[in-house]
């Protein structure tokens, strides 16, 4: 309750109390004390009132005013922490820039000296090449007048003596020269050839393979004679159309218990052998039967071509190659060159890049891919134009082969230019397989005749009186007469002939070429 509240309700009652008496005359005197006392007592309530609430309006602005001044000193007191901790960082940065000062004024100071010591240092070089200009130009009159006085007394001008000197010191450098190139080439040579023994003795080493076995006819094994008259036929058209479906020959002579089946092809001849098996087990022997038997064993040989090329390239470790490659590469078990299974000749090529890549620090998966890869073009069902090498090639090209494994394959006879550091190491390992001894057959007339043949081409060389074909054809001894052939023509005479033996000659592997010079001094003491 207010003040204003009070003194509306003591106006109220005093009105109420005024009132009451105009109205009522007759009111007695125990009514007007009674009134005032009330009134009186009313008063004094709201005095009393009026005081507490003066009291506590005082508490509760002297509490607010407390709490506001407490405020007032806490962000009084923050703001007064941020002045003095912003004026401590003012006066470390005003140190901070001092001490640069300082140090920039330092730093003018020695760069002030510097080059005042610079200018000193300039001044005295200034003089020091005067005193060598002037030197230099004593001493260049000095010279002239000896000069002049060397040519009187010589009877020859500077510029012949300067001349004569060259020529003496150009023949001299050359002499040197030539002496340091021969040596340098020799070592180059002899390191050479020591690191490419090692790392293919070290390849050849770790590679086992197998001889020559193939030929060009197979033997079909029969219980008896009476099997040679059904495998005829009435008139021979049993045999007429075994020819005819498998595009071999059958040879039934006298030999006993025996039929030679004759053919270039493997792939045909096998399934020859195979079909005669089949068709002598079963005994029925007629030109439908025969063709029946032909068609079902070929489709065997094709099942059998696929399964030979995922197990070769599985055993080597040859993964991502094309169906169409990985049949050729079971073709090459029927195949074979000079004698030499193809299939074996290209595992073992495989296997020797691989370890030779190794040795050489080179990528050993590509050079095995190539290796087994090289003579694809050998299997091809057609019969192009193109070497095996580049028909190999361009295979190779057509189903998506690294380039480096393209090149590599057509690129082992020479017979396109090579681009990578693979392609040497198939050709190298390539001879390798085919000259090992073992590797080939040939026949021996042939053979015999290739031997002739170099003997012949080196002794048609001026100055050779013996030639000497050993080591199977791949090393020629030539002896030559001391009195025509000097030392340099001798090593001139063995490159031409390993020359003339690469263009006109076919061989497996290479051929080292040995000339031979002996001088021989004999007198007779009498």
């Amino acid at each position: 309750m207010t003040i204003i509240s009070i003194i509306i309700s003591i106006v109220a009652a005093a009105g109420g109390l005024f009132i009451g008496k105009s109205f009522s005359s007759k009111s007695t005197k125990n009514h007007e004390e009674e009134a005032q006392r009330k009134a009186a007592e009313i008063l004094k309530n709201a005095e009393f009132a009026a005081e507490n609430l003066k009291k506590d309006r005082m508490l509760e602005a002297k509490e607010n005013f407390l709490r506001l001044r407490g405020e007032f000193e806490e962000e009084t007191q923050a703001k007064k922490g941020i002045l003095i901790e912003n004026e401590q960082k003012l006066r470390e940065k005003e140190r901070v820039l001092t001490q640069q000062q300082e140090q920039q004024r330092i730093a003018d100071q020695e760069l002030q000296s510097q080059k005042q010591s610079i200018q000193s240092k300039e001044e005295n070089y200034r003089k020091k090449f005067e005193e060598v200009e002037k030197k230099r130009e004593e001493a260049e009159a000095m010279l002239a007048t000896q000069i002049n006085q060397l040519e009187k007394i010589a009877n020859l001008s500077a510029d012949e003596a300067r001349q004569q000197l060259i020529d003496a010191l150009k023949a001299e450098a050359e002499s040197k020269a030539s002496s340091i190139v021969k040596q340098a080439i020799e070592e180059a040579k002899l390191t050479a050839t020591k690191e490419a023994k090692k790392v293919v003795i070290e390849t050849i080493q770790r590679t086992a393979a197998e001889n020559a076995i193939e030929n060009c006819v197979s033997v079909f094994n029969i219980e008896s004679d009476d099997i040679k008259g059904k495998i005829i036929g009435r008139e021979g058209r049993n045999i007429r159309a075994l020819e005819a479906a498998t595009g071999v020959e059958f040879i039934v002579d006298d030999t006993p218990e025996a039929i030679i089946i004759s053919g270039f092809d493997p792939v045909r001849r096998e399934i020859a052998r195979l079909s005669l098996h089949r068709l002598v087990q079963d005994g029925r022997i007629h030109p439908a039967r025969i063709e029946e038997v032909v068609n079902k064993t070929k489709k065997n040989i094709d099942d059998e071509i696929i399964e030979i090329g995922e197990k070769t390239v599985i055993d080597l470790g040859i993964h991502g190659l094309h169906p169409e490659l990985i049949k050729m590469v079971g073709r090459m078990r029927f195949r074979s060159s000079y004698g030499q299974n193809l299939l074996q000749h290209s595992r073992e090529v495989a296997k020797l890049c691989a370890t030779m890549a190794a040795e050489l620090g080179l990528n050993a998966k590509l050079a095995k891919r190539a290796g087994l890869l090289h003579d694809i073009g050998k299997v091809w069902h057609e019969e192009p134009e193109l070497p095996h090498a580049l028909l190999g090639m361009e295979l190779a090209q057509k189903y998506k082969e690294h380039p480096e494994v393209c090149n590599a394959i057509g690129a082992h006879h020479d017979e396109c230019e090579m681009t990578s550091m693979i392609s040497p190491i198939i050709q190298v390992c390539d001879a390798i397989s085919g000259s090992r001894p073992g590797a080939r057959r040939e026949m021996m007339e042939s053979y015999m005749k290739r031997l002739r043949d170099l003997e012949d081409l080196a002794t048609s060389f001026q100055g050779v009186q013996k030639c000497y074909a050993i080591q199977a054809g791949r090393e020629l001894r030539i002896l030559v007469d001391s009195e025509h052939v000097s030392d340099d023509k001798a090593s001139k005479l063995s490159f031409d002939i390993s020359q003339k033996i690469e263009k006109e000659m076919q061989y497996p592997g290479q051929i080292k070429v040995t000339v031979i010079r002996e001088m021989r001094a004999v007198n007779f003491a009498k």
